[in-house]
């Protein structure tokens, strides 16, 4: 059986393979967490889903500029406010560097308020000579080193909607209540951040931006209007957990169409695109803007039958390939890629993910990634896009406003002898809010370019 042959429903996926799925040991707590999730009211809603592909439509276009960021995977012991706050503030940050200096309206996608599910390359892992499962996200199983910690607990997907819906009250009270203001673009500014080199650029673009809002007020032009007062922030994460993405999944009054209502854009990751495997199947019927991630080992007649099979109408919006080639590879993969799919005439918002293809392990042991690496990336995803006649609509960080020693060099040069001062991530390296804002400068010289 193929996803475009049987009739779709929010469970039909279940007569497909579905990979990277928790194994749990009780099949009957399973069920009944499932139960209680499908009454709960949805975490974001469909007329929130449609404005969000109505945005991306224009990056398509080259109308606008997608940067989808946040946590590689969020630590249920870090959704606090504090840190909710970090994250949000760095992704303003960027946002507002990529619009005002790169001339060019920004859609915010966070990689938040339920990225709390990772694909594993094994179901298990040896620590210490003995194998135990490997972690999957806090949605499955804790981090901790042992056998305990690591048995698949299926309440942990009801504390994860918990977690979600708390994150989402207070995003939407940021982003709505005179937080995200830019009359307070200065407060955006971290600690730790200000007194840097990227900092100081921000504190001079800040400043341009507020003499920008006073001269509106002196010739008379309202500056209490929600486009300078309120800010849309949309979120995102990797529909991995098909039992808890269905039991999210519902129907929609005004319109009849299925969405699923765990996040405005889910995304489908390099292991689980299979055109046969459950997750294309489950992903072709709902109407949430739905993310690809396309590696360097891609089959090009297998992207373009993924893309018939999830956007069988061609609809502008709909699909984001995210690409994550690597900057030793993305100059010789990428340009056949945008080849064949500019040749079908696709709809497609390109995105480029500079973090999963540049990742190495550091003499410590730590993993990690190099600022310049992923710079690299970045830029040859423009320049290839230019070259080729296609618009590079996008980029996708796994990042966090706290002060992290994750991923080496940036302005501060961290190396790979200082990862061990701040390293906090329970999965991948992430660029601190620092690394961010430089990357953020850099992508909007090319923006405007």
């Amino acid at each position: 059986m193929t996803p475009t042959n049987n009739a779709w429903s929010k469970s039909s996926w279940k007569e497909f393979t579905a990979l990277q799925q928790p194994l749990w040991p009780e099949q009957t707590e399973v069920d009944r967490v499932l139960a209680d999730l499908s009454q709960l009211p949805p975490l974001v809603f469909a007329g929130e889903i449609r404005a969000l592909k109505s945005l991306l439509a224009k990056a398509v276009r080259g109308d606008a500029f997608l940067l989808q960021g946040g946590d590689c995977s969020e630590d249920f012991s870090k959704i606090t406010a504090p840190k909710i706050r970090e994250t949000l503030k760095v992704l303003l940050q960027m946002a507002i560097i990529l619009t005002y200096a790169g001339g060019k309206p920004v859609i915010k996608v966070g990689r938040i308020a339920g990225q709390f599910a990772k694909p594993r390359s094994s179901n298990t892992e040896t620590v210490n000579g003995i194998e135990i499962p490997s972690y999957r996200g806090d949605m499955v199983n804790r981090p901790e080193p042992i056998e305990a910690a690591r048995i698949p607990n299926p309440k942990y997907m009801m504390k994860g909607y918990n977690m979600a819906a708390s994150t989402l009250n207070l995003l939407r009270a940021f982003t709505k209540g005179g937080f995200a203001t830019l009359q307070r673009v200065h407060s955006w500014n971290q600690e730790f951040v200000i007194q840097s080199p990227m900092g100081r650029s921000y504190e001079r673009l800040a400043k341009q931006i507020e003499q920008a809002i006073k001269f509106m007020e002196t010739i008379g032009i309202p500056t209490d209007n929600p486009q300078i007062t309120q800010t849309e922030l949309f979120t995102s994460h990797e529909a991995l957990l098909l039992e808890y993405e269905e039991a999210l999944t519902r129907v929609d009054s005004t319109s009849n169409g299925w969405y699923d209502c765990s996040a405005h854009m889910l995304w489908i990751g390099e292991r689980t695109r299979q055109v046969d495997g459950a997750h294309v199947e489950f992903l072709r019927g709902v109407l949430n803007p739905i993310g690809v991630k396309i590696g360097p080992t891609y089959d090009l007649d297998d992207v373009k039958r993924l893309i018939d099979v999830l956007n069988p109408d061609n609809e502008a919006g709909r699909i984001t390939l995210i690409t994550r080639l690597g900057m030793k590879k993305i100059d010789k993969v990428l340009p056949p890629l945008l080849r064949g799919m500019k040749k079908e005439g696709f709809n497609i918002v390109w995105s480029c993910d500079p973090m999963h293809a540049n990742t190495y392990t550091a003499e410590s042991g730590h993993k990690t990634r190099n600022f310049n690496d992923i710079l690299s990336e970045i830029t040859c995803f423009f320049e290839t896009h230019w070259s080729e006649g296609t618009i590079p609509g996008g980029v996708h960080f796994e990042m966090t406003g706290e002060n992290v020693t994750e991923c080496t060099g940036g302005a501060r040069n961290i190396i790979d002898e200082e990862l061990h001062h701040n390293y906090l991530t329970t999965c991948d390296p992430r660029l601190n809010a620092e690394q961010s804002l430089e990357v953020a400068f850099q992508i909007a010289d090319m923006i405007r370019s």
